[in-house]
């Protein structure tokens, strides 16, 4: 019996800190800003905008402590060390896009039915500026390293924010040369709904690294297949394709071989096969010699 192990770290990139704390500031100053001027003009597309700059806030904050708890080497307990700091950050920036997109719904639908008077002005004013902010602040995150789903959910508020500004910047435009003041509360539901999407969208992609799912762009059936039909492989069983972090794929397997067959030399090439053509670099593969005639049984998951 050959039963052996392979496994590479995987050089999960870590984000771009200063990149991070550059947008953090533009989102702080600016979300100050957005306060006053929200409450002045009385406005709920800006002093929403503002909340949800309060959690863009948030999410890079989160984006960095969970970088750096990422970058910490595997030890005691933690075999993996705490990767997946980064996939619990990028599950509480989806909730939190998800809890101010129903908040911000109630709201508008009120301002729907009894409008309030809003100063098109300083909204429009506002929202223009907050277009350049996020601009900055979106150019900035977007040459960050985006495989993260981490950095991801930092740079899906920022955008989201700036969609805002622009719906935002239209309704104030509206108010200010039609007196429609309800165009405020539609661009609010406006920004609701793309926060809603966006939020939707990094529950699912974070869920499904926590429950294992195999990623997206591997087949497990697929990956089956290729490792059954190289020469000698007898039968693929208990495989097992899952995601550790954003990026770093794992696979293991049990294969049976030949019994006159190398177990370790075909190890070390199913291995090398996965790196190539799958991009797994970390993989765990117990090779056994089978027993009796040598016949090909089928592929059977784990």
């Amino acid at each position: 019996m050959c039963a052996m192990a392979h496994g590479h770290p995987h050089p999960n990139i870590p984000a771009d800190r200063g990149r991070l704390r550059v947008a953090l500031a533009l989102v702080l100053g600016f979300m100050a800003a957005e306060v006053a001027a929200g409450l002045i003009a009385d406005s709920l597309a800006l002093i929403s905008d503002a909340g949800h700059m309060l959690t863009d806030a948030a999410a890079i904050g989160f984006a960095l402590v969970a970088a750096a708890l990422a970058e910490r080497p595997a030890g005691g307990r933690f075999t993996f060390g705490l990767r997946r700091a980064e996939i619990l950050s990028a599950q509480l920036n989806g909730a939190t896009l998800v809890a101010l997109a129903a908040v911000i719904v109630f709201e508008g639908i009120q301002r729907l039915s009894s409008p309030p008077s809003v100063d098109g002005a300083v909204v429009l004013g506002v929202a223009l500026a907050g277009v350049v902010v996020n601009l900055a602040a979106t150019r900035v995150l977007a040459g960050s390293e985006r495989r993260s789903l981490n950095v991801e959910g930092a740079f899906q508020h920022i955008l989201t924010d700036l969609f805002a500004f622009v719906a935002t910047a239209i309704a104030g435009a509206v108010v200010l040369t039609t007196g429609f003041d309800q165009a405020d509360g539609i661009a609010a539901l406006l920004v609701a709904a793309l926060m809603l999407r966006s939020g939707v969208g990094l529950l699912r992609d974070s869920g499904r690294i926590l429950l294992e799912a195999a990623p997206l762009e591997l087949d497990p059936a697929e990956i089956g297949r290729a490792l059954a039909s190289e020469p000698h492989v007898v039968e693929v069983h208990d495989l097992h394709v899952w995601e550790v972090t954003s990026g770093f794929p794992a696979l293991s397997a049990h294969v049976l071989v030949g019994p006159d067959c190398d177990a370790q030399k075909h190890r070390e090439q199913l291995a090398e096969l996965l790196r190539e053509r799958f991009g797994i670099e970390h993989s765990t593969l117990q090779v056994e010699h089978a027993t009796g005639p040598l016949e090909i049984a089928p592929l059977r998951p784990g």
